[in-house]
């Protein structure tokens, strides 16, 4: 049985931006993360605290989905142990203007959205 991706890819799927780039900040780490990295650089522990609910395993996929995608820069220092330090890039950086309006919007319209979720729980 082929996976999800691999038909996607098949299809031009995996081409489409606007499919592609949504994916992935609309995961359900990925936009805390680059809103905190918005703060400055943070190790993957003060990651993890920031976001408690967060999995190590889902935290590590997460920050390599976005460094993949060059919208999170991983620095290793070489010491003893090891540190590496994540910080948002200027790619990153760019998203924070249309986060920011969808965020104002959600503000906005909430008191809309829950009125439309009551009458539609009202009447099933």
């Amino acid at each position: 049985m082929k996976r999800r991706e691999e038909i996607e890819r098949e299809l031009g799927l995996d081409l489409c931006p606007i499919r592609t780039v949504l994916a992935q900040i609309s995961g359900k780490w990925s936009l805390l993360v680059i809103l905190l990295l918005r703060e400055g650089e943070y190790r993957f522990s003060e990651i993890q605290r920031a976001i408690p609910d967060v999995s190590q395993r889902m935290l590590t996929q997460t920050l390599r989905q976005l460094e993949r995608d060059g919208l999170v820069a991983r620095r290793v220092t070489p010491v003893v142990p090891p540190r590496v330090d994540y910080a948002i890039t200027d790619l990153g950086r760019s998203l924070f203007e249309p986060i920011g309006a969808m965020a104002a919007w959600a503000v906005a319209k909430q008191p809309e959205i829950l009125s439309a979720r009551e009458r539609y729980d009202s009447a099933g």
